[in-house]
């Protein structure tokens, strides 16, 4: 027998924890004591910083402009077209949870699934000597851990912990920092856990409003941090990402 399957959708359930993605997002928000009232709040959040950073200019470093041709006509694509700028708490409050009966993640506090695309150039410091480039930023450490695939959503922690512990810092001494937001349960999970500034967390929207297209959304949190240093006084930036399978 043939059976038609949706790959990307079977790709956002736990194959080890046979639950979707969303689930783990609520098993965090029932850990970590987070309601859906924050989990809006917070989507509200990055769609308003995502407006004002896009007015002003925040993104122009990091975007290449597309043409495409939409019924013959030619057009630049040079924005996201995901974010909701004027989205309200009010419109998304009314919303329905989608993965548990009275639980906290809907349509609006979840990332988008879109298209898209990114790209960086590492070099080594040898190689940028020797052709005389300037670097946006230097990559003083990585790190890569597993978790419970049930609350996958809490990886960021112990990643951002132990790539920090390998250049000598811990989290307080992190200037900015970008979590990706896969859910706003997730992320506040994160936060809650870091005991994190969020003041100092995605300032320009993050998921939620942009999207999370699957594999691009890692080099677009690098070149988004690797472009900050050039605008903000900052030194030390950390960006970490959770993964489906822990």
């Amino acid at each position: 027998n043939l059976e038609l399957r949706d790959g990307l959708w079977d790709g956002l359930t736990d194959r080890y924890a046979g639950l979707p993605m969303g689930m783990t997002a609520e098993n965090l928000a029932e850990k970590y004591g987070i309601t859906r009232e924050e989990c809006d709040e917070f989507a509200i959040r990055s769609q308003r910083t995502w407006a004002e950073a896009n007015e002003a200019g925040v993104f122009d470093a990091e975007m290449a402009p597309v043409e495409v041709t939409v019924k013959k006509k030619t057009k630049i694509v040079d924005t996201d077209e995901h974010p909701r700028p004027t989205a309200t708490l009010e419109k998304i409050s009314s919303l329905p949870p989608v993965f548990k009966k009275g639980g906290t993640v809907t349509a609006a506090n979840a990332s988008g699934i879109c298209d898209g695309a990114g790209a960086v150039i590492v070099a080594t410091e040898d190689f940028i000597t020797e052709h005389d480039l300037t670097p946006l930023c230097r990559i003083a450490s990585s790190h890569v851990v597993g978790c419970d695939p049930s609350i996958m959503g809490i990886g960021p922690v112990e990643a951002m912990k132990g790539a920090l512990s390998k250049a000598g810092m811990t989290p307080g001494d992190a200037d900015r920092v970008e979590i990706n937001e896969a859910f706003a349960a997730q992320f506040l999970a994160c936060a809650k856990e870091l005991d994190l500034d969020v003041d100092r967390a995605n300032t320009n929207g993050g998921a939620i409003s942009l999207g999370h297209p699957l594999a691009a959304s890692g080099s677009r949190i690098l070149a988004h941090l690797a472009n900050e240093f050039q605008r903000t006084e900052g030194k030390v930036h950390v960006g970490a990402a959770c993964i489906g399978g822990g």
